[in-house]
């Protein structure tokens, strides 16, 4: 039996999320080296992460059940700015994240985690938290 990796996670909540969902859409999945990130957070660069993995029969459809779970995340959160469904998370731009590149060349046995927020990419709105759903009524207030 052939199992293929579809994701990876650093996020145990996230991969949880997701396997659950595949789950409960029949496909049979696991979480592969959860334990190990989940104890020890810094050995996720070493190990690859969270792997989320399936039967190799099993890929395309759980491809295809993921990319839609992912349209419809990504269609559910709005800009609270403009109300665009352009929300994504960037790594921050700034002398922080360029001094915590040099550090992680510097000391490679030691990760250091970039700073990342969300962004608009349509009105350039930024958040270091997901925006809630908002309606639009609530956008022209």
């Amino acid at each position: 039996m052939n199992i293929i990796t579809l994701r990876s996670f650093d996020n145990y909540f996230l991969a949880s999320i997701t396997l659950t969902k595949l789950q409960d859409a029949g496909v049979e999945c696991y979480l592969k080296d959860e334990h190990t990130v989940t104890i020890d957070p810094i050995l996720s660069n070493a190990i690859g992460g969270i792997k989320l993995v399936v039967k190799e029969q099993d890929a395309e459809e759980a491809k295809k059940i993921l990319q839609q779970f992912d349209e419809e995340y990504l269609q559910s959160v709005k800009c609270p700015q403009c109300g665009a469904a352009q929300i994504t998370l960037v790594t921050k731009p700034g002398a922080s994240n360029f001094i915590t590149a040099i550090f992680t060349w510097m000391f490679s046995s030691y990760a250091v985690a970039a700073e990342s927020i969300y962004q608009c990419g349509k009105c350039g709105y930024e958040s270091k938290t997901m925006p809630s759903t908002v309606n639009e009524d609530d956008l022209h207030e």
